[in-house]
């Protein structure tokens, strides 16, 4: 039961957080304000995380959180590459309508720079375990090719999924990056057809 409880509590700052950062700005936002968002106490805060800087790489479990809910959306009539389109197409409506380009990038710079824990790459994450499912049963069902493994394909998808917010940051957000990605991304997947 503690183990759902600190999930819960850490989760809760986690989303008061980005919830802060959107509306206010991340500079804008102190440890006060995501404590009383969260209702939690700065006990809390500080026990999850040294310091609100602590929290921009948490944006990768904001998007798990994400897969989460759209993982029970997926029909189960839809083919595994159908599925990942889908996926990609959902998660980039979230990052333009809910995430700040300023937050988006500073994620991206995090990872780059950070020496230890690179939250984009956790294999444990939902993500992850979301997308390995998904190819699995693909290549079981004979919808993906064989010839790559799951790991590749996984990896693969995941490097263009960053590789698209990475650009997209880049070029200071001058193009839709939902319509990019729902005009490129099918083109993309068709390289896993069998």
């Amino acid at each position: 039961m503690p183990r759902k409880n600190d999930r819960n509590t850490r989760g809760r700052i986690i989303a008061a957080a980005w919830k802060l950062f959107y509306q206010n700005g991340y500079d804008a936002t102190t440890v006060e304000d995501i404590v009383f968002e969260s209702q939690t106490s700065r006990g809390s805060f500080y026990h999850y995380f040294q310091g609100k800087d602590a929290l921009v790489g948490t944006l990768a479990y904001l998007f798990d959180d994400k897969y989460e809910q759209l993982a029970k959306e997926i029909s189960p009539d839809a083919s595994a590459i159908d599925t990942l389109i889908w996926l990609n197409h959902e998660l980039f409506v979230m990052i333009e309508d809910s995430v700040s380009m300023e937050l988006l990038t500073r994620l991206l710079a995090t990872q780059l720079t950070a020496q230890g824990e690179k939250h984009l790459l956790d294999g444990g994450r939902f993500y992850f375990r979301l997308l390995r499912r998904i190819v699995r049963e693909g290549q079981k069902n004979g919808q993906l090719r064989t010839d790559l493994t799951e790991s590749e394909i996984v990896r693969s998808y995941a490097l263009w999924e960053r590789a698209l917010m990475y650009d997209w940051c880049l070029s200071g957000g001058d193009y839709s990056l939902v319509a990019w990605t729902d005009k490129m991304t099918p083109t993309y997947m068709k390289s896993f057809a069998p």
